[in-house]
């Protein structure tokens, strides 16, 4: 579930299609810059209903979602 919404919210976002979002997708590979990740967090945050402090630790869809799971 919450690697889905991450997927879907970067997707969204992004304009990426959800099948070339994997877990193990950096976002550099993605073309994601620090302004879009900020954007991203910021939804991600009211999502999930957690605050992100430290984004620039975090480079790809798992290291995400693995926070979420560790912060919920």
């Amino acid at each position: 579930m919450v690697y889905e919404k991450i997927v879907e919210i970067i997707s969204d976002k992004m304009d990426i299609d959800k099948e070339d979002i994997a877990m193990d997708s950096t976002f550099e590979s993605l073309k994601i810059d620090s302004l879009d990740m900020v954007e991203i967090v910021m939804d991600i945050e009211e999502e999930f209903d957690v605050s992100v402090e430290d984004a620039e630790n975090l480079k790809t869809v798992a290291d995400l979602v693995a926070f979420i799971d560790n912060n919920k």
